[in-house]
């Protein structure tokens, strides 16, 4: 562990000094080729120091076993009776075995050494700061932000990872984020786990806080995403991020193909409430939120890779958490949700070549989300919140909409790439209400922590929204210091 850390050191310290160089002589062409030898250079040194680390951990075994031998001889073969007059042979005093097993004691000790910080948690911050600009005010757009220009600190987040002990590792993600109306940060607890690491027979549990395994990029934070904005559909099927407070088991069936089979149960899912806001409120097991997937991995060629994977998320009883805020379906009659069920299909055709892989790639990335939603159109309920009186079949409204995202990704060198996002979705309360998104953008990286990322998006609403199209320009500004341990992925 001390190697690795020291080289990391030593390669941080050596590209810094390499990068003020290249900067002073405005050399870009050189000063990759100089990276480039540095990083073989690096490799070798690398490979020679630990093969010594090898050879000296083999030689202090070698030691510890000749020792061993050593004391067991001389436990089983006891010195002879001494004659008075005879000098001693082959006795052992009882200072040489206390030497002996002194030396034994400093040989495991040297071994076991570790860092005083080995076992401190990794922390790290992720700034994000969105400058925008949008045509139309947020009464024409439906936005929580304002039109015109604007300025928004979308989060401030604070990550904490360690190991708890051998058998579990745990992790926290605390988020500042903005009120859109007030401006001022709320501090909330974005993620709270534990995660096993050493369960039998392929299984990982995780049980806390976190975001459920769901589809492709339900489970990415924002800053993460290769976009600025999440996309749509994932706004109004799931509620953004797919945050839930439960448990979720993943298994590896024993199989040369890599499949990946997850399951979990939570309060909530997404953005809807996870408490009851009416007193009195019973909750059956099946007010739970329930979801799965099922995904794998194929290598096509040496260069080109495919993902897929198929999602489902079932709440059976959606009221029994206190849902019962009532809104006015296209008939105009009182709506409550009483099921909901959201199906998923997405897949991922990436191109990382063997060579060069760090200066070009290309990703392709789709999801399809189908809403089939089950209503109460009560006319005995209110408007106000009350829970229907009946739940008699002829009331019930069934709604099945449609959504979904795709996108592109082409990096070509080092710092930059740039794509489009294309959207569509269906409301999951009026499957007529349709709103469609055109976003290209372009991202530059200064480093691996510090990115900027340009984005230009239409919006298009129909007449039945009642929306207006508008057209926003963003800046993204993210950065990152300390330990992260997903950083900029390439979803």
């Amino acid at each position: 562990m001390k190697l690795k850390n020291f080289l990391g050191w030593s390669s941080a310290l050596c590209l810094s000094a390499m990068t003020a160089q290249a900067q002073e002589t405005n050399q870009p062409a050189d000063f990759d080729q100089r990276l480039i030898q540095m990083q073989e250079r690096f490799e070798q040194r690398e490979w020679e120091m630990e093969a010594r680390f090898d050879k000296k951990t083999a030689a202090q075994d070698a030691e510890i076993e000749a020792l061993k031998k050593q004391l067991a001889g001389t436990a089983t073969n006891p010195p002879a009776p001494v004659i008075a007059g005879t000098p001693p042979t082959n006795a052992v005093s009882t200072e040489q075995l206390k030497d002996l097993n002194e030396k034994v004691d400093q040989v495991a000790k040297a071994q076991k050494k570790t860092l005083m910080s080995e076992f401190n948690p990794a922390i790290g911050v992720v700034g994000e700061t969105v400058f925008s600009y949008r045509s139309k005010g947020s009464d024409e757009t439906g936005s929580d932000r304002p039109g015109g220009f604007d300025v928004w600190q979308r989060s401030i987040e604070l990550n904490v990872a360690a190991s708890v002990d051998p058998f579990a590792k745990g992790y926290a993600v605390i988020n500042a984020s903005a009120d859109a109306a007030t401006g001022e940060a709320t501090l909330g607890v974005e993620e709270a786990a534990l995660q096993t690491t050493s369960l039998p027979g392929n299984l990982e549990l995780k049980v806390g806080r976190f975001f459920g395994e769901f589809g492709r990029l339900g489970y990415i934070h924002d800053h993460e995403l290769p976009f600025v904005n999440r996309p749509l559909v994932l706004d109004e099927y799931i509620g953004g991020e797919s945050q839930s407070d439960g448990l979720q088991l993943n298994w590896l069936p024993p199989i040369p193909h890599y499949v990946s089979v997850t399951a979990g149960v939570g309060d909530h899912f997404g953005a809807d409430s996870p408490n009851p806001d009416h007193p009195g409120t019973f909750r059956a097991f099946d007010g739970l939120n329930f979801w799965g997937r099922l995904s794998t991995y194929f290598d096509l060629t040496p260069n080109w890779q495919l993902e897929a994977g198929v999602s489902g998320l079932w709440n059976p009883k959606e009221q029994d958490r206190g849902g019962f805020d009532a809104f006015t379906d296209s008939n105009g009659k009182p709506t409550t949700e009483r099921e909901r069920r959201l199906g998923g299909l997405d897949f991922k055709v990436s191109y990382v070549p063997l060579q060069n892989n760090q200066f070009c790639s290309f990703t392709w990335g789709t999801e399809l989300l189908y809403s089939d939603n089950h209503y109460l159109a009560d006319p005995d309920s209110s408007l106000a919140g009350t829970p229907p009186v009946s739940t008699r079949d002829e009331f019930a409204t069934r709604i099945g909409s449609l959504g979904g995202y795709s996108y592109v990704n082409y990096k070509w060198s080092r710092q930059w790439s740039a794509g489009a996002l294309f959207g569509y979705v269906q409301s999951p309360e009026n499957h007529s209400d349709v709103t469609m998104e055109y976003s290209p953008f372009i991202t530059f990286a200064l480093s691996h922590w510090n990115q900027l990322r340009l984005q230009y998006t239409h919006t298009d609403h129909n007449a039945t929204s009642g929306l207006k199209p508008d057209d926003a320009i963003y800046l993204q500004w993210a950065w990152i210091i300390g330990a992260h341990s997903h950083g900029w992925q390439q979803r």
